[in-house]
């Protein structure tokens, strides 16, 4: 029968599943820790700040000390893992580049300055594109032609000071196009198993771990600062591929994980079948997990196989 609270134990399927030749996958359920950081000794954050920043590699695998369940699966036979990062097209062209460069001086040059000294510092950066972009032709040209398309805009032409430039010249300024980094992305991971119980141990082993995953992706209600008001964290997972007793030579690792989404199908071979007592004969268990933290450069020193 399942334990009627969360307490540590380890569910296999299959029952056998373990020798010192076997590869399989593992996933412990560990209490979920706030992700405020604990490096107190960074001067560049404050405290409050430490509170709600994680430091990067913060998510990896739990010390072990909270460790509630463990459940032992087959390695199934899709497995991967995709890195990705954000990275999006940006346009500067010299007119604005010379323009954001003297407003940034007269930022930086700090001191006590007033607004006309700042506007004439501005004056001087903004005549100095005239020498950047071909002169005084140049410039007053272009601002003519963006002073042509906000008038057009007033009686519902919609074209750009670049379009007409190109209409009347057959130039355009250079956009000075470049893909620039813009952030990491977090993975997911997705697992599917056929559970097929032979016998009664192994019956009771997919029913508790079927309701371990389900009682752990769940949200906390118990235990809360304000009864009806708030709620806590689920727990989260930390996944691993073993091979006998220790870590997959090859295999990619994982961080800390949430169980965005469980399904399970208790008639897997399209009919509804059961045993004397109950159980369906088949089912498939499908697992969506997703990463707490991005992946970070630090996070593959001292990291076997393939890394993450």
């Amino acid at each position: 029968m399942a334990a009627s609270k969360q307490e540590t134990a380890v569910y296999r399927y299959p029952y056998s599943i373990v020798t010192d030749k076997t590869d399989y996958l593992q996933i412990d359920v560990v209490e979920y820790k706030p992700i405020g950081r604990n490096d107190k000794g960074n001067d560049e954050v404050n405290s409050s700040a430490r509170n709600l920043i994680a430091g990067a590699g913060s998510r990896r695998v739990n010390d072990g000390t909270k460790l509630l369940s463990t459940v032992l699966l087959p390695i199934p036979s899709n497995i991967s893992d995709t890195n990705a990062a954000k990275f999006g097209d940006s346009e500067l062209n010299t007119l604005a580049a010379t323009a954001v460069g003297g407003i940034k001086d007269v930022m930086e040059s700090g001191g006590k300055r007033d607004f006309n000294e700042i506007g004439n510092e501005i004056v001087k950066g903004y005549k100095s594109v005239t020498g950047s972009i071909g002169g005084l032709e140049g410039t007053q040209g272009f601002i003519t032609r963006k002073l042509a398309s906000a008038a057009a805009g007033i009686v519902g032409a919609n074209v750009s000071p670049q379009q007409i430039l190109a209409r009347g010249t057959g130039e355009i300024l250079n956009p000075n196009l470049e893909l620039l980094f813009g952030g990491p992305t977090l993975r997911s991971f997705r697992f599917s198993f056929k559970l097929t119980p032979r016998n009664g141990p192994e019956k009771d082993q997919i029913l508790n771990l079927i309701r371990c995953f389900k009682m752990n992706m769940a949200p906390k209600v118990k235990g809360v600062s304000i009864e009806g008001t708030m709620m806590k964290t689920p727990n989260v997972f930390e996944l691993r591929y073993r091979s006998g007793n220790g870590d997959h030579p090859f295999l990619n690792r994982f961080k800390q994980c949430f169980l965005e989404n469980m399904s399970v199908n208790y008639t897997a071979d399209g009919t509804y079948a059961t045993y004397h007592d109950g159980t369906p004969v088949s089912m498939t268990l499908d697992l969506s997990f997703k990463e707490i933290e991005p992946i970070y450069d630090i996070d593959f020193d001292n990291v076997g196989g393939v890394g993450y």
